[in-house]
């Protein structure tokens, strides 16, 4: 059973940075950010393999950036310029096959989720 943390959400404002994490207990071959805010259905933000091929939603593109570090097994979610539409609960998501690996496949493990609040 793989065991997911993430952290690094916080609070800021709109244009700035936050850099979230996602430490997995053992070896996985996909790893994803999805997010979820009230009233609104989950959306795939941002998906990477061991390779370090990734895919991004529309939304996010040339603002987020995910990487990966396989030694230790984590993710990391670069945001940049951040907006008010951002806030989200952010959750990490992975499966242990390296494929396939897209926002739109289903994962078998997930983190807690970590908060992401955007100010205006």
């Amino acid at each position: 059973q793989v065991q997911l943390v993430e952290s690094g959400g916080g609070s800021v404002q709109a244009g700035g940075s936050l850099r979230l994490s996602c430490a997995a207990s053992e070896s996985v071959g996909c790893m994803a950010w999805f997010r979820q805010a009230p009233g609104k259905e989950r959306e795939g933000v941002a998906v990477i393999d061991r390779a370090g091929g990734t895919n991004y939603a529309s939304s996010v593109k040339g603002r987020f950036t995910v990487s990966i570090d396989n030694e230790n097994e984590t993710a990391h979610l670069q945001m940049n310029k951040l907006k008010p539409e951002d806030t989200s609960l952010y959750f990490c998501a992975a499966n242990t096959e390296a494929l396939p690996c897209r926002r739109d496949i289903s994962f078998s493990y997930w983190g807690q989720g970590t908060q992401v609040t955007v100010s205006s």
